[in-house]
């Protein structure tokens, strides 16, 4: 059996972002049965969770023996698994595995500056200071990705795991109007979340928080 680690709870604000999310929807479009280890305050930087995440964080995963961490790199050894995330020909593997490392480093990177300073030092003066130049380069790779996608349903011709990567990052700018400035991210982002795989998984993730 699958074993993937996530938090028993989480303050309101992460409820639905934090990563294991990612993990939990990729598990979900490839039909693999998984059941999670919720780690209670105080755990996340225990020795337990140390053992299989070295950073003390989520997600880790386990099955067989195998012990993996970082969500994109779990989310791309299940996808290997599922055609549904992960076309067969050499090409489409190559741009969907290209989507998923966009997702992460040139988007989330931005995204989750902006989100800490919001979220955990709102009004402090070096983020008075230096917040209008994380949001312009939040703006700048959200109109980068927007004119990517153009018209299209998807960011390549079909749903892939880089999709997926992307969806969950453009969620952590939920609390602001940055992705609403797009229209076409903003039909993007719906129509990946309007998956049942994406519904399956956030329930799970959000059941623990009293959200069953």
């Amino acid at each position: 059996m699958i074993t993937v680690t996530a938090f028993q709870w989480v303050p309101p604000f992460a409820q639905g972002v934090v990563r294991d999310m990612r993990v939990r929807w990729a598990l979900e479009e490839a039909g693999l049965p998984y059941e999670a280890r919720l780690l209670g305050q105080g755990e996340q930087g225990g020795p337990a969770n140390r053992s299989v995440q070295p950073f003390g964080q989520v997600p880790a995963y386990e099955e067989d023996g195998l012990v993996m961490f970082e969500s994109g790199a779990i989310v791309l050894h299940i996808a290997e698994r599922a055609e549904t995330l992960m076309p067969k020909d050499a090409q489409g593997r190559a741009r969907a595995m290209t989507w998923v490392f966009a997702a992460l480093n040139s988007i989330e990177i931005v995204a989750q500056d902006l989100a800490g300073m919001d979220l955990f030092h709102a009004g402090e003066s070096w983020v008075t200071a230096r917040r209008p130049q994380v949001e312009a380069r939040v703006k700048q790779r959200l109109a980068e990705l927007s004119i990517a996608l153009g018209d299209r349903d998807y960011l390549e011709d079909r749903f892939t795991a880089g999709d997926l990567m992307m969806t969950t990052v453009l969620r952590i700018l939920r609390d602001t109007d940055l992705v609403a400035q797009h229209p076409n991210l903003v039909a993007y982002q719906a129509r990946c979340q309007a998956r049942p795989a994406f519904k399956r998984a956030l329930d799970a993730q959000m059941a623990p928080y009293g959200h069953a």
